[in-house]
């Protein structure tokens, strides 16, 4: 791959990255400056920011070989799909239930004992109802889906790039 879309594709895991970081921080203070709860629905969509934003950093700075890159993008793209749909399943249907224990995001959750690893980022503390609060007239979950779907269009065009270029024949 020339140097010139190898430099495009970081770039935008790079940007990828930080948007996942971005995400995390003001979810964190959100909940920690806020007293805005997350549900477990919420801390899934943790889960799933940390997950693209680890795999588009691996993409950007450390996988230099491009099936690598394309595994690492392609994964982080699967896992910002899930998050979007996760993100608008907590709008659509969780935040208008009064009680969201024991849904298949507290199983992921606690299967993974994410909620005794690191509790302050992924223990849920409300009900989903409680959760999905209003920042900036606009509910938490949208803003999620809204980065999600950022990622998701930002990872595509960086796997386009990595398959389209390769796919080219090479010139002499």
């Amino acid at each position: 791959m020339p140097d010139r879309n190898r430099a495009g594709a970081a770039g935008l895991l790079t940007a990828s990255a930080l948007l996942c970081a971005l995400a995390l921080v003001l979810g964190q203070a959100a909940q920690h400056l806020l007293d805005m709860q997350p549900c477990a629905w919420c801390v899934l969509q943790r889960l799933l920011f940390l997950l693209v934003g680890v795999l588009s950093g691996l993409g950007a700075w450390v996988l230099r070989a491009r099936p690598a890159r394309i595994g690492a993008t392609l994964l982080a793209g699967l896992f910002a799909v899930a998050g979007l749909a996760v993100a608008l399943y907590q709008q659509l249907v969780a935040s208008r239930t009064d009680s969201c224990l024991l849904t298949l995001a507290d199983r992921i959750i606690m299967a993974l004992s994410l909620h005794e690893l690191a509790p302050s980022m992924f223990l849920a503390t409300a009900s989903c109802a409680e959760a999905n609060l209003p920042l900036l007239g606009i509910p938490f979950a949208l803003w999620s889906a809204t980065a999600f779907l950022l990622l998701g269009v930002a990872l595509g065009l960086v796997l386009l790039s990595l398959l389209g270029r390769g796919a080219a024949a090479p010139r002499s």
